[in-house]
């Protein structure tokens, strides 16, 4: 027989893809991506990767199925009603696929998940519906150095974003001053997040979600082979006119978003379930840094009430800072630092906002670092 037979096994799941010349279902096998959102976009994501046969799949969602999802939303029926879009989601990925290994937390992706996933995965594909959730996540994947892939759909229309750090323009780097205006716009003069600014209701259709979700999969496909990708731009699709067309972002050299941590070391056996005090135990640190601003307790001069929140300010919301009994706007006392010797140290991890396997930032008397909490790694990691 010739050395250059083609032999298509018609048993290999994957025999069809190994068809492509540069394919290697290895690397898909091995590889690890997160994905951040479960609605229209994320399922349709999801869908792609396992059917791709990708290793591992990890998924956040903080949201419930309603009924309304059930006419873009692929991985769901109308029996998941009321049940957590994440769990859900990766029951339908594992059923489709069950050589994927999937994890779902129901959860905040700004308050519940840990730097430390984004610095475990390949690559990281956002389906948000909000500027201030992929802010986020474009300074935590520049913090480790983790590609990501945004998209963003509205009626039948979309936009697919891809972003390599450390040298490509960044999801920030494009954000304009009305895009600035709409985040800030959420928030009252306390900085409590206000109730009544409706996010998520933006109106799709089914075709979008696929072709954009589709584009997205595609350039996250491309990076886990070391495939070309073209960074710090956006792919535009006009649905209506069926015009497409690719726009390039400025770098700017500036951008608050461009931080990059140096060496990472890890405390195999802190979680953030242990307190902060024990943390500076470990390292000889005397203060922690927190990337999320702690709301640690509101007060109402007037009546001389005060009220203990200890949440992060992005998942605090202007009813928890009204006085129950005048009905005031409270005062707020909010903090980004945690001093040694202070009751804040006496608290856990956990309870000054840190997430999960998170990654901190710690400083001493003579240095600082930056410390893994891999104390929590088994139960958030499925894969490790």
């Amino acid at each position: 027989m010739a050395d250059d037979v083609l032999i298509i096994d018609d048993g290999d799941r994957y025999g069809r893809f190994r068809l492509i010349s540069w394919w290697r279902q290895e690397k898909l096998a091995a590889a690890k991506v997160l994905v951040v959102g479960a609605g229209a976009l994320g399922n349709e994501v999801l869908k792609n990767l396992a059917l791709l046969g990708v290793g591992h799949v990890y998924i956040i969602d903080y949201d419930t199925i309603e009924s309304t999802n059930l006419t873009r939303s692929v991985l769901y029926r109308a029996s998941d009603a009321g049940k957590s879009k994440a769990e859900r989601a990766a029951a339908a990925v594992k059923a489709l696929n069950p050589d994927v290994k999937v994890h779902a937390v129901n959860g905040n992706v700004i308050a519940d998940l840990g730097l430390g996933v984004y610095q475990e995965v390949d690559v990281v594909i956002g389906c948000l519906d909000n500027r201030e959730a992929r802010l986020w996540i474009n300074r935590q994947c520049w913090k480790v150095n983790k590609p990501w892939v945004d998209g963003a759909i509205q009626e039948i229309s979309g936009v697919v974003k891809v972003f390599v750090p450390p040298d490509s323009a960044c999801y920030e780097c494009g954000m304009t001053e009305r895009d600035y205006q709409l985040i800030n716009l959420k928030y009252s003069c306390p900085l409590l997040k206000r109730e009544d600014i409706a996010e998520g209701k933006v109106p799709t259709a089914p075709t979008i979600s696929s072709m954009i979700a589709g584009l997205q999969t595609q350039e996250a496909l491309k990076i886990l082979h070391g495939m070309p990708v073209k960074a710090g731009a956006a792919m535009v699709w006009n649905g209506e006119s069926n015009n497409f067309y690719t726009t390039n972002y400025q770098r700017k050299d500036n951008c608050l978003s461009h931080e990059t941590y140096g060496r990472i070391e890890r405390a195999d056996e802190i979680g953030c379930s242990a307190p902060v005090e024990l943390i500076f135990a470990a390292t000889d640190g005397t203060r922690l840094l927190l990337d999320r601003d702690l709301l640690v307790d509101v007060e109402c001069p007037s009546c001389k009430i005060k009220k203990s929140i200890l949440r992060p300010v992005a998942v605090v919301t202007l009813r928890d800072g009204k006085c129950e009994k005048c009905g005031a706007v409270m005062r707020t006392n909010i903090v980004h630092v945690v001093e040694a010797g202070t009751p804040l140290a006496k608290r856990t991890l956990r309870e000054v906002g840190v997430a999960p396997f998170d990654i901190i930032k710690v400083e001493g008397e003579k240095r600082g670092m930056y410390i893994r909490l891999d104390g929590d790694g088994p139960a958030e990691m499925a894969w490790s």
